[in-house]
């Protein structure tokens, strides 16, 4: 009784010491899994073939189970998080391997010998192969962070999912029952043919304290590499139907393209992201790590070599129709835009109404055109039923109102956080504003929205607000002209996205956090602000605002003959609706503070 007693304290110190020491872990008692940045978490790439001897004396490797989805999940005696969720991975282990996924269990814990591993399994339930990785050489190759790490590799071993098994325990807590199934979603969603929707979470546990793996100093192939970073960064516009300006599906294709591509990746302009990399950071970036843009670059410059084709990745099964699942509603725009083969549009403006019999709270919407090709993009407004109290009396010209949602090649989808949601009152119109780049070919297009409601009211309602200013004048020949507005938070808040939107003269745009007590904050640089991209900026964690604190939002302008885009230097430009005018406007969403707990 002593003895355990004795090891049950000192496994609880291992504990909490090695979280104190984590740089990547909170300076909280209580910890819980939080997302992570999938780029620097190996999400995407190919696996190495790495070998291992199980406990049996079987020695094998990863590519023994190609064909097949494959769980590497550690485990080990000591974590009292890891304990926990041996029975757990036993139940998975059970439902997932009838439908043909392989589970492979991994002991990073150099005092654990091949007998305790058998107590393990037995104690567990656990059925699968168990490797004691005492050099630690299997969970330094996957980038294991802690000893609750599971890894999902598809049947081509790209990793697809790093993190835990799901969130019912934590460091410093324990609940009934898990909220966010990680694993389960996880396989589901690639025995689906698809990819997690959620791909990199920190693991509570017990800390390896391990350095991140050296990358592989083989140069990069198609097969291995490249066309791994092509599927995941490129292909969503790249591919038949959509609107990049060449398909990217295959190796002719980017082989095709290869200059193209070098010098668009080159200077940062694909994939599209325009932030500066420091503010942040943002669930929904899609930049180029900096590893992954220098292999790109890489292969190129060697002629794009294919190498092996056993390294080849799966085919992406991309979606057919909503990528938020099945809609609850699907709203229509009320006509067709003709949309002419050459020349330029102005702005078309559509009106949709959902027409819900009841007020409907939306936990995700999605805006699609029927003409993706031809669309630039898509901003919805809604106008509120005259009873409502966000009513307005419409502005002049299209009677826009408030800003709803948006879509922009590659973003279409807004999924609100857990316990929030976005209303849509009874009663209320949307108006769809589009602006269309004519590609040589007539066409029509009808957008639509769809939602999917939230199953209950949610504990936070989801608010678009702007900042802005509609009284500036650009003058004429300026290069460099800002403009700045302000917005004063009457209570404690979180923030959750935001939305620069500025038309042809727009260079760059910032967003400044201005708190009451003096101290100034920069929470979103765009230095080279692109208007073909109407880019929402989707904070990983909520930004924290309190009463009386200011959002400052600044646009900079180029007015002068060097711009290109400038329709015309010599004119005083002013606020207006078209793209040949301008705009100030910093779009943000945000929730009310959450309540304090009783």
């Amino acid at each position: 009784m002593k003895k355990t007693l004795v090891l049950a304290i000192v496994a609880v110190g291992f504990l909490f010491a090695f979280v104190a020491l984590a740089d990547d872990a909170p300076s909280r008692v209580r910890e819980a899994p939080r997302p992570l940045d999938p780029r620097a978490c190996r999400v995407g790439e190919l696996i190495d073939d790495l070998a291992f001897i199980d406990i049996a004396g079987k020695p094998g490797r990863l590519s023994d189970f190609r064909g097949r989805t494959l769980v590497v999940a550690l485990t080990n005696a000591g974590c009292p998080v890891g304990k926990r969720y041996g029975p757990r991975l036993a139940k998975l282990e059970a439902e997932f391997g009838a439908k043909g996924v392989a589970f492979l269990y991994v002991d990073p814990t150099e005092t654990d010998t091949a007998a305790s591993m058998r107590e393990i399994a037995k104690e567990r339930g656990l059925k699968a192969p168990l490797v004691l990785d005492a050099n630690r050489a299997i969970v330094t190759a996957l980038g294991a962070q802690t000893t609750t790490d599971v890894f999902v590799l598809d049947a081509a071993r790209t990793l697809v999912y790093r993190g835990p098994v799901d969130d019912q325990y934590g460091l410093g807590y324990q609940m009934d029952h898990p909220r966010r199934e990680y694993l389960r979603d996880a396989l589901g969603a690639v025995l689906a043919g698809g990819k997690p929707r959620v791909e990199a979470v920190w693991a509570p546990g017990c800390l390896l304290g391990l350095k991140e793996p050296a990358p592989s100093k083989s140069a990069p192939t198609w097969n291995g590499r490249v066309e791994r970073i092509i599927q995941r960064n490129c292909q969503q516009c790249h591919r038949e139907g959509e609107n990049g300006p060449f398909p990217l599906m295959t190796l002719a294709d980017a082989k095709a393209n290869s200059e193209t591509i070098a010098l668009m990746v080159g200077k940062g302009a694909m994939p599209p992201w325009f932030g500066d990399g420091k503010s942040g950071p943002f669930a929904n970036d899609s930049s180029l790590s900096a590893r992954d843009k220098a292999d790109v670059l890489a292969w190129i410059k060697a002629r794009c070599p294919a190498g092996d084709a056993k390294d080849a990745p799966l085919p992406v099964l991309w979606e057919k129709g909503w990528k938020i699942g099945k809609p609850d509603l699907v709203v229509l725009s009320t006509k067709p835009v003709a949309v002419a083969a050459e020349g330029t549009m102005r702005y078309q403006f559509v009106v949709a109404y959902p027409n819900v019999e009841e007020s409907k709270w939306i936990a995700a919407m999605e805006v699609l055109p029927t003409a993706p090709q031809v669309v630039h993009h898509v901003l919805v407004f809604i106008r509120y039923p005259k009873d409502d109290p966000r009513y307005s009396p419409p502005d002049p010209g299209e009677g826009l109102q408030g800003f709803f949602a948006a879509m922009v090649p590659g973003q279409g989808v807004m999924e609100f956080p857990d316990g929030t949601a976005k209303a849509l009152p009874k009663g209320a119109s949307l108006v769809f504003q589009i602006h269309y780049q004519p590609n040589g070919t007539a066409t029509t297009d009808q957008p639509r929205i769809a939602f999917r409601w939230a199953k209950k009211p949610p504990e936070r309602e989801v608010r678009t607000s702007g900042i802005f200013d509609v009284r500036f004048k650009i003058p004429p020949g300026v290069q460099n002209h800002a403009v700045s507005a302000e917005w004063t938070f009457d209570e404690d808040a979180e923030v959750l996205s935001f939305m620069p939107h500025t038309h042809l003269r727009g260079t760059a745009f910032r967003y400044e956090l201005l708190r009451a007590d003096g101290r100034r904050e920069t929470v979103l640089d765009v230095p080279n602000y692109d208007f073909n991209w109407q880019l929402r900026y989707c904070l990983r964690d909520p930004l924290v605002v309190k009463k009386g604190d200011k959002l400052i939002a600044t646009g900079w302008y180029d007015n002068s003959a060097g711009n290109p885009a400038n329709p015309d230097p010599t004119r005083t430009v002013r606020f207006g609706e078209q793209t040949t005018d301008e705009m100030m406007i910093g779009y943000f969403d945000w929730v009310p503070a959450a309540p304090s707990p009783k």
